[in-house]
């Protein structure tokens, strides 16, 4: 089932490149709302275990604009395996959902 609305998360550790992407996709209104949130990150990669301090991106869209973001993501995304990702709002305060719908109208 696909929803209307989603989140889509990214996770970087660049401060620079992390408001190039937020900044980015609100001026082409592709996302009405992103937060950014300071995390710690713990992964295998490559064999190894790995931990390191990032930025989370957790941007508010419609799911329609998922293929836009994405793109625009791996443009300005400094690792050469961003988490891109996008998770369904399958609920949410209708008015907040109205607000995303016209902020990310063209």
């Amino acid at each position: 089932m696909q929803t209307p609305f989603c989140i889509v998360i990214t996770t970087l550790d660049d401060p620079v490149a992390a408001q190039k992407i937020t900044q980015t996709l609100l001026q082409k209104r592709l996302a009405a709302c992103i937060q950014q949130l300071e995390i710690q990150s713990s992964y295998r990669w490559q064999g190894a275990l790995e931990s390191a301090e990032e930025l989370r991106l957790e941007i508010k869209t419609r799911t329609s604009l998922f293929p836009q973001i994405k793109a625009q993501i791996l443009a300005l995304h400094p690792y050469n395996l961003p988490e891109i990702i996008a998770i369904p709002i399958i609920d949410a305060h209708s008015d907040y959902l109205e607000w995303i719908s016209e902020e990310t109208s063209r």
